[in-house]
């Protein structure tokens, strides 16, 4: 089996001071999945934001970060409260597992361990984990466009706020808006008008494909992206790519006053280091009275604090 269809089956994290106890559990579990181990919490704690591994088996005792203070650090960081953990450890009294369960874990299995009963354990949390994780997605996905929804949006566009004020970095924003979409429904019908949103909201997709962007439907016809790390002049890149690639697409709109194909206007706003300690809403008045000012303006372009 190769690296990939063992990633695919599950990649797991194996914490544990004692490497013949690593070896034990990478003997048992490395023919379906791929295994990664930590000797001690720190760097459990690092690999896990480096490799995002979709379960942990972790060892309560260890020096230094003990197995509950991984599990602390983990529920306490939103790209890792979700990762389920089962200790593994040589504490077998109820209250050990009663304090493991409390503390977030997902199982409790006792040294010494049968193999057969850890890989059935690891296969039972891997798919409940995979189960969860494909409700989730649909729960922050936009149904008809496949781009993420207003509720992700919101969720994300705050974290990035905190982490872009914290590392002293820009974070920018465009919203846009499909000219003339009302007119396009009621000349083309509505599942004609389905069909455009997919194909246009792919093509913005395109135009930012940088792991921590984020094109959002925000409603109707409009869109966000949020563009992390991002300065103005890299913001009107992505704009000028945007409208490029809609153009390329030559969707015919015969209802527009504006032009017989379907176009965009986009509002821009950068937030610039040091971002304050509040929240992203100014950033995103700020990039909508754009947005209104490139409709104002004549539309199929976008405006920003600079032009």
């Amino acid at each position: 089996m190769s690296w990939t269809d063992l990633a695919r089956n599950g990649r797991i994290l194996v914490v544990d001071d004692a490497m013949e106890n690593i070896q034990i559990l990478h003997h048992a579990l490395r023919e379906e999945h791929e295994v990664l181990f930590a000797l001690d919490g720190e760097q459990a704690v690092q690999i896990a934001l480096d490799q995002q591994p979709d379960l942990i088996l972790l060892d309560a005792v260890m020096p230094g970060m003990d197995g509950y203070d991984v599990v602390a650090a983990l529920r306490s960081s939103p790209r890792l409260q979700d990762i389920p953990v089962i200790f593994v450890t040589a504490l077998s009294q109820p209250e050990d597992e009663t304090r493991a369960l409390e503390a977030g874990a997902v199982d409790f299995i006792s040294k010494p361990f049968n193999v057969a009963v850890v890989r059935a354990r690891v296969r039972s949390q891997l798919t409940i984990k995979r189960q969860g994780d494909a409700m989730r997605e649909l729960s922050m996905t936009d149904g008809l466009t496949g781009v993420a929804n207003r509720r992700n949006f919101n969720d994300t566009v705050d974290a990035e706020w905190r982490r872009c004020a914290r590392a002293g970095l820009p974070l920018s924003v465009i919203m846009i808006d499909i000219d003339h979409f009302k007119l396009y429904n009621d000349h083309y019908g509505h599942q004609a008008g389905d069909v455009c949103l997919q194909q246009v909201s792919a093509a913005m997709k395109r135009c930012a494909s940088r792991p921590q962007d984020m094109l959002a439907r925000y409603g109707g016809e409009e869109f966000i992206l949020l563009l992390p790390q991002e300065g103005p002049d890299g913001t009107e890149v992505v704009a000028n790519r945007i409208l490029e690639e809609v153009r390329k697409l030559a969707l015919p709109h015969a209802a527009s006053p504006t032009t017989p194909q379907v176009t965009l206007s986009m509002g821009l706003a950068t937030a610039h280091p040091p971002l304050d300690s509040s929240d992203p809403s100014a950033l995103i008045r700020t990039a909508d009275a754009n947005l209104y000012r490139a409709k104002r303006t004549g539309r199929n372009r976008y405006c920003s604090d600079t032009n």
